[in-house]
């Protein structure tokens, strides 16, 4: 009997094998497109916002020491609500650009909504576009003490990208979306 290829995977069961206040590590028992049993095991994590924030032909980035891979990361400014909680992405947008950076946008556009790592994450985010920006204090939170914030022309974004000194996938694939859905010029 051939496999069914449009039935998805089938949840029987699920539990929740450990729990901070950043995520959840879920065991689903499953069954398969071909009958058999198994446990998939993944890292259920509120939705985050990312922003591209636009300004002079360049953008605004952070930096920060991102724990997991020992190693500082400059980044488009990025967070979720704590707790595990999710919120309206626009309002959360708008209060990460002012938390870390100090910038609020006169103008926010969305662009799109993508997905972290579809193989071992729930988390997705949306991406917006912030321009029209006004300058102020930020409001940083304790875990981003160590947060660095600067503006970089265009083409140094690039060669950053291109050189392996940006790593972030989101930054990487939000940068994408926006090539793709911003006119050139």
């Amino acid at each position: 009997m051939r496999p069914d290829f449009d039935q998805p995977i089938r949840q029987m069961s699920t539990k929740v094998a450990y729990e901070s206040p950043y995520m959840r590590l879920r065991e689903d028992g499953i069954v398969r497109m071909d009958g058999s049993e198994g446990v998939y095991t993944y890292v259920d994590k509120p939705d985050f916002a990312l922003v591209i924030a636009v300004e002079d032909g360049g953008f605004h980035l952070v930096e920060q020491y991102r724990y997991p891979v020992r190693s500082r990361s400059w980044e488009f400014v990025q967070g979720s609500l704590p707790g595990l909680v999710a919120g309206d992405p626009e309002a959360l947008a708008r209060q990460e650009l002012m938390e870390e950076t100090g910038i609020t946008a006169g103008a926010l556009r969305h662009l799109g909504r993508l997905n972290c790592a579809v193989g071992m994450s729930s988390q997705g985010f949306d991406v917006f576009v912030a321009s029209e920006l006004s300058h102020g204090e930020a409001a940083r939170e304790v875990e981003e003490q160590d947060l660095r914030h600067r503006w970089f022309p265009r083409g140094e974004v690039e060669d950053m990208m291109r050189d392996g000194v940006i790593t972030d996938n989101a930054t990487l694939a939000a940068y994408t979306l926006f090539l793709l859905r911003t006119p050139p010029g």
